[in-house]
């Protein structure tokens, strides 16, 4: 072990990773329906990025659960199915989670040795354009809300679809502020650059970004602007950056580019499952591989714009088939915190981004709530 690796074992020790995105909810239904039967997360299970083992080695304190589910009529009852499997995941593994809605929540879970578990749901179809709905979910320990994912509300414009409204419309506004009054987290991932702004101008509390990178390193919509990061560092909100390899290496977006081009050339539709998987032999050049120094050179460019008390992460794990080389799964948070360490991060600055910029976003949300 290196003097580097020690260190960020003790760092991680006394601060655990609190991780803002985790899609084992939806990987977890599309493998076996939610029958925690099938599959025993206390012991390996190498279909997913995640289980207990993993989560353990990854030195993960905390884990927000993302309640993401299809945006279409059915989508509030699936929510609540998928929240429904977070408590039963819960209730299975009582000595290695603990059920988590606060700051106070999660210290007390960590101090026992468990993973705090926290729910956020990923799109504000969730809420079928329903306050009482919101309100419930808050009620039940849903604790963020993304206002949109990669399509439309009729309150919110996505950043992957057609603007609408140019960010939110009036009801969307009275969204932002009931969630700032019930104390639910208000997560600008997937939503369009105005809504970002609008959203920000709106809120009284600090917002997130639960798994999101920086555009000015890698130029996709989905990826937080300049512009956004210094006014989120004004609200003392948090950028929890992503692994994900489309929203952090730009020479993986450019080769997508290309390779479906390539594809539409030969009449393919580069949409279709069969297309996407044959895109390199299609295009006849490998796919460039994402790293972790991608990854370290988004945090890095997150810190100089906003400031390192406005940082932390959100891997996405279980919601992308594929990670950087070095960060496969849960186990590898502390590959990136040694490869900071080794930039000469210090451990105050290391504990910050694992979870103490996060825990202070939480305990302010109350706050304004309270």
């Amino acid at each position: 072990m290196t003097s580097s690796e020690a260190r960020v074992r003790d760092v991680l020790t006394a601060q655990p990773v609190i991780d803002g995105h985790n899609d084992l909810p939806i990987a977890f239904h599309e493998l076996c329906d939610y029958d925690l039967d099938a599959h025993d997360l206390s012991g390996s299970v190498p279909q997913l990025h995640t289980d207990l083992p993993r989560l353990r080695e990854g030195q993960v304190g905390a884990q927000f659960w993302s309640l993401w589910v299809p945006q279409d009529e059915h989508s509030v009852r699936r929510t609540f199915e998928q929240l429904d499997f977070v408590l039963r995941l819960v209730e299975r593994f009582p000595d290695a989670l603990q059920l988590a809605s606060t700051a106070a929540d999660v210290d007390a879970a960590i101090k026992a040795g468990r993973v705090a578990s926290l729910m956020g749901m990923e799109g504000g179809h969730s809420i079928g354009e329903s306050l009482g709905v919101l309100r419930v979910m808050r009620e039940l320990g849903v604790r963020y809300m993304t206002l949109t994912h990669n399509n439309n509300v009729s309150w919110a414009d996505s950043a992957t679809d057609e603007p609408v409204l140019g960010g939110l419309n009036d009801f969307g506004e009275e969204v932002v502020r009931e969630m700032n009054r019930i104390g639910m987290l208000v997560d600008l991932s997937h939503v369009s650059a105005d809504t970002m702004r609008h959203a920000l101008r709106v809120t009284s509390a600090p917002v997130i970004f639960s798994h999101s990178s920086s555009r000015a390193v890698c130029d996709v919509p989905r990826n937080a602007p300049d512009d956004v990061l210094e006014t989120l560092a004004r609200n003392d909100g948090v950028c929890m950056v992503t692994f994900v390899p489309y929203f952090v290496s730009q020479a993986y977006v450019d080769w997508v580019a290309s390779a479906r081009e390539a594809a539409e050339k030969q009449g393919l539709d580069p949409n279709e499952p069969e297309t996407r998987k044959r895109l390199a032999e299609i295009y006849g050049t490998p796919k460039p591989l994402a790293t972790l120094a991608d990854v370290v050179e988004h945090v890095e460019h997150v810190r100089e714009v906003a400031g390192v008390d406005h940082i932390g992460v959100g891997g996405d794990y279980d919601g992308c088939p594929e990670f950087p080389v070095e960060l496969p799964d849960v186990s590898s948070y502390p590959a990136l915190f040694t490869a900071l360490a080794d930039r000469g991060w210090s451990d105050d600055e290391l504990a910050k981004l694992a979870g103490g910029n996060i825990l202070r976003v939480l305990r302010a949300a109350d706050d304004a709530a309270a």
